[in-house]
C-alpha cells in the first residue's frame, strides 16, 4: 500500500497511531505490517517481528492488518546453537 506512511503534521481522519520499537508514529488506515516495513525501507527477510507481543510469521505480514496503538516490535532472529 503507497502511502501507508504518513507526515506526522498531517492530521486527517484517515490517520492512526501506532508504536514501532518504542517510538509513537503516524500510518494511515488500512495499513498492513508489510506495507508499513515497506514504507520504512525495512528488509523484511532479515527481520522477525511481533505485534502487540504476538510473533508475525513474514508470510502473514501481509495479512496482518494494523490498528490504532498497536506496538510493532523487529528484532533479528537468534540462530546457531
Amino acid at each position: 500500500m503507497a502511502g501507508c506512511l504518513l507526515p506526522l503534521s498531517s492530521r486527517m481522519h484517515c490517520m492512526m497511531q501506532i508504536f514501532f520499537n518504542g517510538t509513537e508514529m503516524s500510518c494511515a488506515d488500512g495499513c498492513t505490517l508489510a506495507a508499513f516495513l515497506d514504507a520504512l525501507g525495512m528488509d523484511q527477510r532479515s527481520c522477525a517481528t511481533a505485534v502487540n507481543g504476538r510473533f508475525i510469521a513474514r508470510d502473514a505480514r501481509m495479512q496482518t492488518s494494523l490498528h490504532p496503538g498497536d506496538h510493532i516490535m523487529t528484532f533479528e532472529p537468534i540462530t546457531g546453537g
